[in-house]
This record gives C-alpha cells, sequence and structure tokens, in this order.
C-alpha cells in the first residue's frame, strides 16, 4: 500500500524531477494561496500538520496547511455567493422595479386629480394641486414604511379640500374668503362631514391595498436578508477542517488534479450546510406565502386599481358636496357667520357661473396593460424556480462544481480510490449525527434568526397574524418569532461584530429603511 500510494506521489510531481514539489508550487502560486517561498523545496515528512496527516513525505507544511484553510474557505463562500446571485438579482430588481412602479402610479394618480380639477371644477384646480400633491406624498410614504395615519393623512387632505370647494362650488362669490375665515369652514368639516362617506371609503381602501403592497416589498427585503446572511455564513471548525481535507489535502501529496468523490462531496457539504439546509422549508413557505398574497390583490386590495381611481373618487366626493350646497352653506353660515371675504379683485362672471355645476367626468385614459400585476406574475414565475434553492445547495454544489464524475477515480479524504464506500448522510441538522466527515453540534444561531423572521412574514403573509396599519415594524426591528425570543446570539466567530447580544440581533437583522427605500428618500426631497 505504501509503495503505491508513493507511485501516486511520484508521478504526479512529474517524473523528471521526483525529488521537487513543482506542480503544487505552481497552483500554490496560480491560485494566490500564499506565497511560493512557504513551499518546500522538495517532499518532507508532515509531522507538523494537523490536518493533511500522512505517513508519507509531503509537499505542505504547518503554514501552508494554514493558508490552505482560508483559501478552502474562501472557495466554498465564493461559491454559495455565486450560486444565490441570480437569486439575489431577481428580487432586488423587482423591489427597484415594482418601487418604480409605486412612483409611476402616484405621478398618474396626481396628474389624473389635477386634470380632473382642470377639467371639472376650473376655479379651484390652481388651489387644489398642492393639497393633492400632500395627500399622494403621503400615501407614497405610507407604502415604503412611514408610521403615518392613512385615517389622518386623508381626514387632512378633505379638510383642506373644503374651503376650496365651499369658495368656488357652493359659495362662490367675487373674491375668495380671507385666510381666517378658510381655516373656520376647514375646521368644521370634521362635524359636516361635506364629502359624505368618501374620505372613510378612500382611507380603507389605501389601507387594505397599502398594507398587501408595502408587506409585499417588506417580504422582498427580508428574502435578500436571507440571503445576504446565508452568502456571509461563518463556517464551523470542524467544517473548515472538513474542506480543507477535500479541497487541498490531496495536493500535499502531489494530486492537484483529483477531485472528492461524489459521497464524501455530498458528506462534507451537507455537513457545512446543515444549518443552511434548515431554512429550506420556511423558504418554501415563503416562496407559496408570496404566490398567495399576490392571488388576493384584487379589487379593494389591488393597488394600481386604487391609485389609478382616487380621481373618481374625489369627483364623486366633490359632487356630493355641491348638491348639499345649500344646507352646507347653512351650517357653515352658522358654524362661522357670513362669509368674510378678501378685497374685490376682477372676475369673469362666466368664470363664477361655470363652477356652480361641474363639467361630467371623461373616461379616464387607461395605463399600459396592468403593470403591477403583471410585474408580480412574471416575478414570482421565476422565483417559484429558486423554491427548493436552500434545500438543494449542498448537493447542486457537489454536482455542478466540486465533486468527481462518475466511473472516475478520486479522492475520499485519505487516497485516490474508484468509490467512496462510507454512508452518504441526508440534509439538515438532524441528518448529521451520523456524518462520518464533519460532526455537527447545533443549528448556527444566524441561521436561527433568519427562520424566526421567515416564520413570521410567511404568518403576515398568510394573513394569520395582522400587521400595524402604520408599519410594518416587527419585521423592521427584525423581531423573531411571536414572542419576539431568538434561538441564540452569535459570537466574534460568527462574524456579526459588536459586542453584546443586543448589538448582534440590531446588526444583524434590521433592514436599513432609507437604504430599502430610495423612493422614499425622493418623496422627502
Amino acid at each position: 500500500h505504501f509503495m503505491k500510494v508513493k507511485h501516486q506521489f511520484y508521478s504526479s510531481v512529474r517524473f523528471g524531477s521526483p525529488n521537487r514539489c513543482d506542480e503544487v508550487r505552481k497552483v500554490f502560486q496560480l491560485r494566490q494561496i500564499g506565497p511560493h517561498q512557504l513551499l518546500p523545496l522538495s517532499p518532507r515528512p508532515g509531522s507538523d500538520l494537523q490536518v493533511c496527516t500522512s505517513k508519507n513525505l509531503t509537499c505542505c507544511n504547518k503554514k501552508m496547511e494554514e493558508k490552505y484553510q482560508v483559501a478552502a474557505r474562501r472557495d466554498i463562500q465564493n461559491l454559495i455567493q455565486t450560486s444565490s446571485h441570480s437569486l439575489k438579482f431577481l428580487i432586488s430588481h423587482n423591489v427597484a422595479a415594482f418601487q418604480e412602479i409605486f412612483q409611476v402610479l402616484m405621478r398618474q394618480a396626481e396628474n389624473h386629480t389635477n386634470a380632473l380639477f382642470q377639467e371639472s371644477y376650473r376655479t379651484m384646480a390652481d388651489q387644489a394641486v398642492g393639497p393633492v400633491r400632500e395627500l399622494l406624498t403621503d400615501i407614497g410614504l405610507f407604502l415604503l414604511g412611514s408610521e403615518l395615519s392613512v385615517e389622518d393623512l386623508v381626514q387632512r387632505f378633505f379638510e383642506a379640500l373644503f374651503p376650496l370647494v365651499y369658495n368656488h362650488l357652493i359659495n362662490p362669490g367675487l373674491s375668495d374668503i380671507s385666510p381666517g375665515y378658510a381655516e373656520c369652514v376647514r375646521s368644521s368639516s370634521r362635524d359636516l362631514r361635506p364629502f359624505g362617506g368618501a374620505p372613510g371609503l378612500l382611507a380603507d381602501q389605501i389601507t387594505r391595498s397599502g398594507v398587501s403592497g408595502k408587506l409585499l416589498i417588506q417580504a422582498l427585503h427580508l428574502g435578500i436578508e436571507v440571503i445576504n446572511t446565508t452568502d456571509h455564513l461563518q463556517l464551523s471548525r470542524e467544517c473548515r477542517r472538513a474542506l480543507l481535507k477535500m479541497h487541498y489535502c490531496p495536493h500535499c501529496q502531489g494530486l492537484t488534479q483529483s477531485k472528492p468523490c461524489m459521497g464524501y462531496c455530498l458528506n462534507v457539504m451537507r455537513g457545512c450546510l446543515a444549518s443552511m439546509a434548515e431554512i429550506d422549508t420556511h423558504w418554501r413557505e415563503f416562496v407559496h406565502s408570496l404566490e398567495g398574497l399576490s392571488a388576493r390583490i384584487q379589487g379593494p386590495q389591488d393597488l394600481e386599481q386604487v391609485l389609478l381611481g382616487i380621481h373618481t373618487l374625489l369627483h364623486d366626493a366633490v359632487r356630493h358636496a355641491q348638491r348639499n350646497g345649500p344646507q352646507l352653506s347653512a351650517q357653515v353660515h352658522k358654524l362661522c357667520g357670513p362669509p368674510s371675504r378678501k378685497p374685490a379683485q376682477s372676475v369673469s362672471s362666466s368664470s363664477i357661473g361655470s363652477s356652480r355645476e361641474s363639467v361630467p367626468l371623461k373616461a379616464p385614459i387607461r395605463v399600459s396593460g396592468d403593470s403591477l400585476a403583471v410585474r408580480r406574475r412574471d416575478f414570482l414565475n421565476s422565483l417559484r424556480q429558486y423554491r427548493t434553492f436552500y434545500g438543494g445547495l449542498a448537493d447542486q454544489l457537489c454536482v455542478s462544481e466540486l465533486a468527481s464524475s462518475d466511473g472516475l477515480t478520486c479522492w475520499n479524504g485519505t487516497e485516490i480510490v474508484k468509490s467512496y464506500t462510507l454512508r452518504v448522510v441526508g440534509n439538515g441538522i438532524k441528518a448529521q449525527s451520523t456524518n462520518p466527515e464533519v460532526k455537527v453540534k447545533e443549528a448556527d444561531p444566524v441561521i436561527n434568526q433568519i427562520i424566526d423572521k421567515l416564520k413570521h412574514i410567511n404568518q403576515l403573509l398568510q394573513g394569520k397574524t395582522i400587521p400595524k396599519l402604520g408599519s410594518l415594524d416587527q419585521i423592521e426591528t427584525g423581531s423573531g418569532d411571536a414572542e419576539g425570543h431568538y434561538s441564540g446570539d452569535c459570537d466574534d466567530e460568527d462574524g456579526c461584530g459588536g459586542s453584546g447580544g443586543g448589538e448582534v440581533k440590531r446588526k444583524v437583522s434590521r433592514v436599513s429603511k432609507c437604504k430599502s427605500h430610495p423612493f422614499l428618500i425622493l418623496l422627502i426631497q
């Protein structure tokens, strides 16, 4: 056996120079593992090695072994990040696309409303521009996570609208009412309810569709957070040693072209990614729950329909006030006294006459397609292809990148063989109890945290838990399960940084609102 291994060693480091480690040196430099000066010039005893131990002479020393371990960890993390890149791009690209559609819908809603006032209520149209813009801006802020009360922002808009309707449509005069009288009219609107049920209806529609819309965006941000967490997963000491043994220990024997046996690779990768495989069930449910939410976003929950219907609802609201004009005028007179007006300015009689009756609202111009619904459908069709991503990642890496093809000789952790003979374990933490290559003690605490957050968002997406109407702060602040507990904290070795569990939790779980919401910054500006 010794002579067989020795023959393999020398044949792999070139027959012409059997006492040199030329091929190992070349690969060491090519992969930028470390300075070539670390390599011994010729094979040597490996008594100082901790993982790549061998009874034979070796091209490795202790410092090389340390460099190889860093390289093995870097190689796997690069492979994980490469594997998740398309999934991460799919989600982040669609977050941006959805937010861009929100912007377009806001502008269209504002344009439709301003056009309505210009066509039907020309005398008050210019003064209504400001309140309309404020209303749509506030709705946009609500959609993107601001803790605004929808009822308050809608009420504020209708309070600002009533003095304009009163001044120009209900009780028009040769000049505008004075600021003080306008303020009295504005204050009276809460009691008089001049627009009937329109404010409540609009608030209800925005709340229903808005909560669904912002929940979709928030869920996608959490999806990105899951990928970022697993992309930078800190590998355990046992895993790092197993990766070194699988990837680079054969180099020490001069076997630079060898690949691990499939079964061996599966044991190592399923052990290393056991915690990640625990995400699988919850990730599948996440994708399914997003599909369920999308199916429910119809009618009063369809954000696009609600926003593009605001101008129609406002038209009905103003007409309601007009129909009740004499009664409202008497009530305002009782509360505020006779109209107090600014000094008269020249106003054409035609404009006064035209202000009394609204012009019939033309049919709104349809935007091209149901852009939000189409985007949502296309996105979910693509996301569905990644529903098994976490359950199959270890196997995918072995099959596509790491392991030897069937029928070829391969590395089993000790030598080159025809096939791997040890038992191959399954995926997940429980299956690793009999893993012959990697000892797995427990799930990674950082993975436990992200699983808790997935469970919570899945409850929200399925409608089993009702989010606060103003915000989704439970997810924003990274609450875990329903009681807000986490399965564990992470230490410095897990790459969480900071000191103390509280800081760690915040760093791992909090989503930056400003970075997450470029539209929010745009609206504030």
